[in-house]
């Protein structure tokens, strides 16, 4: 990779009126896609893929035996916190190159082409790895609702059928184009919030009894086998982290999005923090709900939220609310699908894919990327195959959503801070405080990205083996091996319709 970060001579500053399609020919790309979203649905699809009802609900379990409530609890501040110094300082790097490509396409400016492609085959890892994660918890929640409702008992074949329908709904309803994306989105949102508003309600006036603050703040739980607390706990910041992730879906939509600069920055930091906040409530009504803890995690649902909710308000009630979980599980499905899709048609525009000329194809009459849509949804589908011979199978999937797309967005943010003054900030910034915030970002990105390729239960077995430092060998060493097949015809462009090119081509010198 090279030593030194290129001069950026294309981000400037632009007054919140720019010219969205002038300033894309200017970052070097000939607008394409349908700008239909406005700032509210930027915001919103990145809150609905950070879908505090489906991370928080899905890894639930696995936060029981990871550190039991304290870490859920203190965990979700925690990391919440560090997420927000993340999401401040990508949203800084991203008001200045608001385009489809989003994270490999800042590093490929601020860093060279290497920078870029390695952190694009990150961010792409990490996007489809949250489309397997998200659609086969919303899988298995519809499980727990059948066996709520019928007494249907969940198996992992059925389970994988049910992903797989849920996979073909979401490519369906983005083959209909953004406009249909970002009216779900922006229903997405208050979807969520009176979901989480319902639930908790529900579960602290309704339940005749409830866990005391001391339980809810300060028990510590450890079923992993591993005897060090500290590792442990540790272990247990996955059930934030994940769902603290998918945020630079803002980023991705942003040739999508009116006013880019501003917009896109302002869904990234926005969706953070109303899901912080929203999250730890939802967090605290169901710890303080719970009425057996043993019974909750082993549960015939499969889904320990649903055990709860049962427990806690009855057959009827639960059934309920788990149906308003799984449709918020959705809402967060089909944002990511076109999240992912259009990095897919981004990193194919620029020739980083095997079969880039098929990915980056995109419908003339929807103005949707068609092709990688089902690239998306079909690789998705693959990641999740080996749930159905290991029960860790779901731990790992969330596992490899982290540590491909988090260090996708540290490695901008540490390009923007080697750069100092040679990078030029967009109409968005965080001004002196961009280095504190910036390095705090990348501290923690470093981290977490440690900690989430350590194993998860002792002692280690074939069942029980963390397969996301697996996947992520495998990407590294496929993006290693494809770059000395495509680096010829790989890179961003400089710049595309200039007024100098322009009027070269008129007077036929191009």
């Amino acid at each position: 990779m090279s030593r030194t970060a290129p001069v950026d001579e294309t981000a400037r500053p632009r007054a919140g009126g720019q010219d969205d399609e002038a300033r894309l020919r200017e970052l070097g790309y000939q607008p394409v896609l349908a700008r239909r979203m406005g700032g509210f649905g930027n915001f919103a699809i990145s809150f609905s893929v950070i879908s505090i009802l489906s991370g928080c609900m899905t890894l639930y379990g696995f936060g029981l035996g990871t550190g039991g409530p304290a870490v859920m609890l203190w965990g979700w501040a925690g990391v919440g916190l560090f997420v927000l110094c993340v999401g401040l300082a990508l949203a800084e790097v991203t008001s200045a190159y608001p385009t489809s490509g989003a994270l490999y396409y800042m590093a490929d400016r601020l860093g060279g082409r290497r920078w870029g492609w390695y952190t694009g085959w990150l961010n792409l890892l990490g996007l489809l790895g949250a489309i397997a994660g998200i659609d086969y918890g919303a899988a298995l929640f519809t499980g727990a609702f059948l066996n709520l409702q019928w007494g249907i008992v969940p198996t992992a074949g059925s389970t994988f059928l049910i992903f797989l329908a849920i996979l073909l709904l979401h490519a369906g309803l983005n083959l209909f184009g953004v406009r249909l994306v970002s009216v779900l989105n922006s229903v997405s949102v208050w979807w969520h919030l009176a979901g989480v508003a319902v639930i908790v309600g529900a579960l602290a006036f309704i339940p005749d009894r409830h866990q005391s603050a001391e339980f809810v703040f300060t028990e510590f739980v450890n079923d992993t086998g591993w005897a060090n607390p500290f590792y442990v706990a540790a272990i247990g910041l996955l059930l934030a982290q994940y769902t603290f992730s998918g945020y630079d879906a803002s980023a991705h939509l942003s040739e999508e999005t009116s006013n880019a600069s501003v917009s896109a920055a302002k869904g990234i930091v926005r969706a953070i923090w109303v899901s912080w906040i929203a999250g730890f409530a939802l967090l605290a009504g169901l710890t303080f709900a719970i009425q057996d803890y043993a019974g909750t995690q082993s549960t015939a649902t499969g889904v320990p939220p649903a055990q709860i909710l049962l427990d806690a308000l009855g057959s009827g009630a639960a059934s309920a609310l788990l149906l308003v979980v799984i449709v918020a599980q959705l809402f967060c499905g089909n944002a990511e699908v076109a999240a992912a899709s259009r990095m897919v048609f981004a990193f194919s525009r620029d020739n980083a894919l095997p079969g880039s000329a098929l990915w980056r194809k995109v419908s003339s009459r929807t103005q949707t990327p068609v092709p990688a849509v089902w690239l998306a949804v079909g690789v998705a589908a693959l990641l999740a195959l080996p749930s159905l011979y290991s029960a860790t199978a779901y731990g790992a999937v969330t596992a490899i959503n982290v540590i491909g797309i988090t260090p996708a967005y540290a490695i901008p943010i540490y390009l923007r801070l080697r750069a100092g003054k040679r990078f030029t900030p967009g109409p968005w910034s965080l001004g002196r405080w961009s280095r504190p915030i910036g390095w705090v970002a990348v501290g923690w990105v470093a981290l977490v990205t440690v900690l989430f390729c350590l194993p998860q239960k002792s002692p280690v077995t074939i069942d029980s083996m963390n397969y996301a430092v697996i996947a992520l060998a495998v990407v590294l060493v496929l993006a290693s091996v494809w770059w000395y097949v495509a680096r010829r015809s790989y890179g961003t462009p400089s710049a595309y319709g200039t007024a100098r090119e322009e009027a070269e081509i008129e007077e036929g010198i191009v």
